[in-house]
């Protein structure tokens, strides 16, 4: 089942990108983007390197909301007593985590494990909705997550205000440690929670995705981390690129940037919050290195005062 989840969801993540071209200037009318073909033997290595582990889910805690007519649901990670510190009295920082289009909540706790390098965060991990796509999926067999706002009436806008507002009630959550990571699609959403909801985070982590455009002013300096693969052939390499330079040009970053780990750069401001780009020479995949070095940079993130 797994196996096929992720067949189809490559073929949606084909069908469904609209964006033809980066983001160069916001003005500017992007030529068409020339038709491609999916490759059979390359998605079916993309199948069996991560269609078949199981995730452990020992840890996690399966939650549900209702939103308007549908029931969502997350898997969440609670930290036990013992790794909750005293050093921000008490109050546990928060970390949304995206799966990719055709994905499952599973998938996300499976290769993109921020609590195994963060035990002292709640880690949420939700499911997204069937959702249809033109000529690949008519009837919304599959599932994944708004790709601009008011895209599907805002429902994961309106979902994850749901668990955010849940979760705070029931737990000692530090509003100035609040995080947003995800893959593909996942990534796309954590874009458009920038958008829409930016002035809740303090740091934001996409994993081969991109700006929409008609978001992007939409959007506020924030520090981020941007995984891309120089091979991916799903959310272009090229049009990663243009959105990394996006931010980096809206944080007010210097040009040039400076090594900062293994396969990353970090471009940082006198005044505004950095940009680092992980930059792997793989494909439309979570590299093994990516979790870790996600909950590294969230942790040296909180979200600023706002200046009078």
């Amino acid at each position: 089942m797994i196996c096929r989840l992720l067949f189809a969801a490559i073929l949606l993540l084909c069908s469904q990108l609209t964006v033809t071209t980066g983001l160069a200037a916001e003005d500017e009318k992007a030529p068409a983007r020339p038709a491609r073909r999916i490759d059979p033997e390359r998605l079916k290595q993309l199948r069996e390197r991560f269609g078949n582990a199981q995730a452990d889910l020992s840890k996690l805690k399966r939650m549900s909301w209702k939103v308007g007519e549908s029931t969502r649901e997350a898997l969440v990670y609670f930290p036990p007593a013992e790794k909750v510190t005293e050093e921000k009295k008490a109050l546990v920082p928060l970390v949304f985590v995206f799966h990719g289009h055709g994905g499952r909540s599973e998938y996300s706790v499976r290769k993109l494990p921020i609590h195994e390098f963060w035990p002292e965060a709640i880690c949420v991990y939700p499911q997204g909705l069937p959702t249809a796509v033109p000529v690949i999926d008519v009837e919304g067999k599959f599932p994944g997550w708004q790709k601009y706002v008011g895209d599907q009436n805002d429902r994961d806008l309106e979902f994850f205000d749901a668990m955010l507002k849940s979760i705070r009630a029931g737990h000692p959550v530090d509003p100035r440690r609040i995080y947003s990571t995800g893959h593909s699609n996942g990534a796309c959403f954590t874009y458009v929670l920038w958008a829409a909801r930016g002035d809740t985070f303090a740091a934001v982590a996409p994993i081969a995705g991109f700006i929409n455009p008609r978001d992007f002013k939409a959007q506020k300096p924030l520090p981020m981390l941007h995984v891309a693969g120089e091979q991916d052939k799903i959310v272009k390499f090229a049009w990663q690129e243009l959105s990394i330079e996006q931010v980096r040009k809206l944080n007010g970053c210097d040009a040039e940037g400076k090594p900062a780990g293994e396969l990353c750069t970090e471009y940082t401001s006198k005044d505004g919050p950095p940009v680092v780009a992980y930059i792997h020479p793989g494909a439309h995949e979570i590299p093994d290195g990516a979790p870790k070095r996600i909950a590294e940079f969230f942790k040296l993130q909180e979200k600023r005062e706002k200046k009078e």
